[in-house]
Formats: structure tokens, C-alpha cells, sequence
């Protein structure tokens, strides 16, 4: 391949405005994982990631987190493939182990509406887990519908819709290391 052309990747991305670099991604990571250390220490966790959206950040905080820690995932439905959410949450995929008497930090993407995790608190909760607390790389609280909040917020953003770190349009863009927004046109 000649590396003068561009790929069709980064074409793409060159029409996205970032929101948040790679290095601002990381190093809020790090704080992230620094501070989940200090409220855990001595305890263990286990990371339980929303599929698909916070595979990456669930990866990321992972490695900057000092405490004993497990991984599961859980996937939901809520967007199929547009920008606005359907309002309506499925399980798509349940955790592989129970979760009763673990200190449960459920990792999420974005927090938008709060339809999702609203949903999964109550389902988790129900299984009677040690603790449970939710971290989120990105909260958008202007679209709340439900009042809930996480208890870890990466960054606080305006209701732009994001792609890039994990987030998708239409299985779209995942791979990008920053977080990017989509020109208006993308609805």
C-alpha cells in the first residue's frame, strides 16, 4: 500500500470533529482507575462491560485499575442502527457467572438517557451483589429521562452524538482511538 494515500479510515475520520484525543482518553483513564483503586483497596471487582460500546474503556480502565479485578460482559439493545435511542432496552447477552456478594462496577460507554442503565441497576441489584457502582467514560445528561447517575464520569458532554473509543454508528467507527462527533448530516 502506498503510504502517501490515505485509507478510507482515516478519509472518514478526517471528517469527524474530536471531541476528546486519545491522550485525554488516557489520561482520564488513569485518574479513573486511580480513584476506583483508592475506593476499593483491599477488596476485589468484578467489571462487568456493556457490550459493545465500552469493550475499549472497559480494557483501558482494566489495566489502570491496582485491585483485583474480574471481567464478564452483559449486551443490550436500545439504538438499533440509528442515533436516536428506541426507548426500549433488551438483553441481549446475560453475565456468564452470578454476581451475588461481588463488588460489581458496571462499565458503561455513555450514559444518556438513562433507560439502559436504569434497567441493568434493577436487574443487578435483583441478584443481590456486595455492591454495585456504575462507571461511565461519558455522561450527556441533558437527554435524562431517567434520574440516575454514575458514580465515575469520565467526561460531562453537550447532546452530540459520538463515535469513536468503542462507539458506533450503524457498527461504524468503533476503531477510532478519540472521541469524535458526526457532522449534522449523520441522522
Amino acid at each position: 500500500m502506498d503510504r502517501t494515500e490515505p485509507d478510507s479510515t482515516q478519509r472518514e475520520h478526517a471528517k469527524l470533529d474530536i471531541m476528546y484525543s486519545q491522550a485525554q482518553i488516557a489520561a482520564r483513564v488513569a485518574e479513573l482507575g486511580a480513584q476506583i483503586t483508592r475506593d476499593y483497596q483491599g477488596e476485589s471487582i468484578l467489571l462487568l462491560g456493556v457490550l459493545k460500546g465500552a469493550a475499549i474503556f472497559l480494557s483501558d480502565l482494566a489495566r489502570a485499575i491496582e485491585v483485583e479485578c474480574t471481567f464478564d460482559f452483559l449486551a443490550t439493545s436500545s439504538y438499533g442502527k440509528g442515533t436516536h435511542n428506541s426507548g426500549e432496552v433488551r438483553l441481549t447477552k446475560d453475565v456468564d457467572h452470578s454476581v451475588e456478594n461481588e463488588n460489581v462496577l458496571l462499565v458503561e460507554d455513555i450514559l444518556d438517557t438513562g433507560l439502559t442503565l436504569a434497567y441493568l441497576k434493577g436487574m443487578l441489584l435483583s441478584r443481590r451483589p456486595k455492591s454495585l457502582r456504575v462507571v461511565t467514560l461519558l455522561d450527556k445528561p441533558s437527554r435524562r429521562l431517567q434520574q440516575i447517575e454514575a458514580d465515575y464520569v469520565g467526561f460531562t458532554i453537550p447532546n452530540k452524538f459520538v463515535v469513536g473509543y468503542g462507539m458506533d454508528f450503524a457498527e461504524k467507527y468503533r476503531n477510532l482511538r478519540d472521541v469524535c462527533t458526526l457532522p449534522n448530516d449523520a441522522d
